[in-house]
């Protein structure tokens, strides 16, 4: 819709199918100058962090699996490994291994979503995915090919491919056999071949020209890709474990944001595929690094617009992980360890496909959540795509309107955000004053 009067031009596009949530973005120019650029989340808060209050510590995973569609065991993950630092318990050897091979099949469903159906439109020029399929129906079946491969992960390890099931605090309700993650190497072979396949055409695609000098950040353990545990590292030097979260990132309330704005030791920063990428290269798979080495794609990466072609990589990466993890899997004797509760408090943060996920949580002596804080990566993130859109509007201010509001719309997609499990988002409106 288009508005004109008074020398003010406003521009809205009421929908945006293929991110979720709900939420507007409000852009300010005058004498063709950038004066202001606003993300607004305007959908209404959710209250998972309240009404875990008084639940048993046990009940968690499954509570906050249902913070997300897409990336429930981010959620499980993170609140399981919350639970056993505040009850002093360490989870390690063939469970951890599950939990790994559990994560990496949500990181290639969930790429894969993203890559294929949600990103890969806006660079080829289409609407959505099934306008693309009529002209690249290969394209489409390709990520629904990769998309059925982690969703079978998911299956097998978690007992289903939403909101997992089997996962509890301590480990599994029941472990599965080695015959049964034998079945999933075929699926998975294929799908690393996609995997590699996507980085090359994700590369080949037009990509805009724009960077960024925000700090990064992600979690780090040595010897390993970031995933499912570690401390805190940042570009800029920082490191920290996920009891000292809170020390250096600071939340705060906007007025016009219903998600909490955060900032690293006072700065801007970005979470997320491209942070983990720059900081942990080389802890990639030497057949993702050889992927990334083939199209030219190294540290430092600084165009959001690349997102895409990392995302690609870190399938290959999750591809690889996922058959490594499965050919070494040996049946634990019990599929998970006891944890008995204790009043204390407990951190936990894992790498959620759109970044790092935090989470704290105090627990009386009989395991009841007193409190509990959850620090999702998209609301990390928001400054950092308010910056993407500054930058790029600075760049582009005399695109028509209509162009414009649609490459605003991919720079935000860059960043995969997850603002909920509603399917709108963006209201965009110009103000040329």
């Amino acid at each position: 819709m288009h508005e004109r009067g008074n020398g003010r031009r406003t521009i809205k596009t009421d929908f945006l199918a293929r991110v979720e949530g709900e939420g507007a973005m409000r852009v300010v120019i005058r004498d063709r100058q950038v004066a202001d650029v606003e993300l607004r989340i305007y959908e209404p808060p959710r209250f998972f962090e309240a009404f875990l209050r008084g639940r048993s510590y046990q009940e968690a995973p499954d509570i906050t699996a249902r913070i997300c569609g897409i990336c429930p065991v981010a959620y499980q993950m993170s609140a399981c490994n919350a639970m056993e630092d505040a009850c002093g318990v360490t989870v390690d050897g063939p469970i951890r291994d599950l939990r790994r091979l559990l994560y990496c099949g949500e990181w290639i469903e969930s790429h894969a979503l993203h890559v294929f159906l949600l990103h890969a439109p806006d660079f080829l020029g289409y609407d959505g995915a099934p306008a693309m399929a009529r002209d690249h129906p290969q394209v489409v079946e390709d990520g629904l090919q990769l998309k059925k491969a982690g969703n079978e992960v998911m299956r097998v390890v978690g007992g289903r491919e939403i909101h997992p099931i089997n996962v509890r605090v301590g480990g599994f309700y029941r472990a599965p056999s080695r015959r049964e993650l034998a079945a999933l190497l075929e699926p998975l072979e294929r799908a690393r071949e996609i995997a590699l396949a996507t980085v090359r055409l994700t590369a080949s695609l037009p990509m805009p020209e724009l960077e960024f000098d925000y700090e990064l950040m992600a979690l780090s353990s040595p010897g390993e890709y970031p995933i499912d545990r570690g401390g805190l590292r940042s570009s800029g030097g920082l490191e920290f474990g996920v009891h000292d979260f809170q020390r250096h990132v600071v939340e705060e309330h906007v007025e016009r944001s219903n998600a909490l704005h955060a900032t690293l030791d006072g700065r801007v920063y970005l979470t997320g595929p491209v942070a983990r990428f720059n900081l942990a290269f080389e802890e990639l798979s030497p057949l993702a690094r050889e992927a990334a080495d083939e199209v030219g794609l190294a540290p430092p990466s600084t165009n959001p617009f690349r997102s895409i072609v990392v995302r690609s990589v870190e399938m290959v990466y999750a591809c690889d992980e996922a058959l490594r993890l499965i050919e070494a899997y040996e049946e634990p004797e019990r599929p998970f360890v006891e944890v008995p509760p204790r009043a204390g408090v407990g951190f936990g943060a894992t790498e959620a496909p759109r970044g790092t996920l935090w989470h704290r949580y105090e627990l009386d002596d009989e395991g009841t959540i007193l409190d509990a804080k959850i620090v999702p990566p998209t609301s990390q993130n928001q400054k950092a795509i308010e910056g993407d859109l500054f930058r790029f509007v600075e760049r582009h201010v005399d695109l028509p309107d209509d162009e414009l509001g649609l490459r605003c719309e991919q720079a935000i997609r860059n960043h995969d955000p997850c603002i909920s499990c509603a399917t709108h988002f963006l209201q965009l409106e110009v103000d040329r004053a």
